[in-house]
């Protein structure tokens, strides 16, 4: 059997083109929440990472991350323009720069924290609990499936 586009990309009954739709539509509605703080898309791991560990040098957060030293410096000068973070130089080793969360970054977590919470809601509106546990082990069970051939 031949892969065609339709076959796979357009069918909009199978499954992944659903899980697809799924994913954008909360990439989107995501992104429509935090804009609205201001927040840029890749700023809310940052600072939801530094809010786990404050004081981490760029390089331990660029690979958390699973992104280029490059771009990180990048997002780091935004977010330091917004007054969401400020950068410091280990004082054990001048190499080294570090990354703490500002008084305004620390709020702004805060408030992400709640659009989150809000966002479930949305998402989840007449899902039973039980429902929520199943879902919940499904996708555990695809990001298990899917980590395992990347490692690969």
């Amino acid at each position: 059997m031949k892969w065609g586009y339709k076959m796979v990309a357009y069918d909009e009954d199978s499954l992944n083109f659903i899980f697809r739709q799924v994913m954008r539509m909360y990439h989107q509605r995501t992104h429509m929440l935090l804009s609205k703080l201001g927040v840029y898309p890749g700023q809310p791991s940052v600072l939801f990472n530094l809010m786990d560990k404050d004081g981490i040098n760029q390089t331990e957060l660029a690979k958390k991350l699973k992104i280029r030293n490059a771009t990180v410096t990048v997002m780091l000068k935004r977010m330091e323009k917004n007054d969401l973070i400020y950068r410091k130089t280990d004082a054990e080793d001048l190499r080294v720069s570090r990354v703490y969360l500002t008084n305004t970054g620390r709020s702004m977590v805060a408030e992400m924290q709640d659009i989150m919470k809000s966002l479930e809601k949305e998402c989840f509106e007449g899902f039973t609990t039980e429902e929520k546990i199943l879902l919940k082990r499904f996708l555990i069970h695809i990001l298990h499936n899917l980590q395992k051939v990347c490692e690969e």
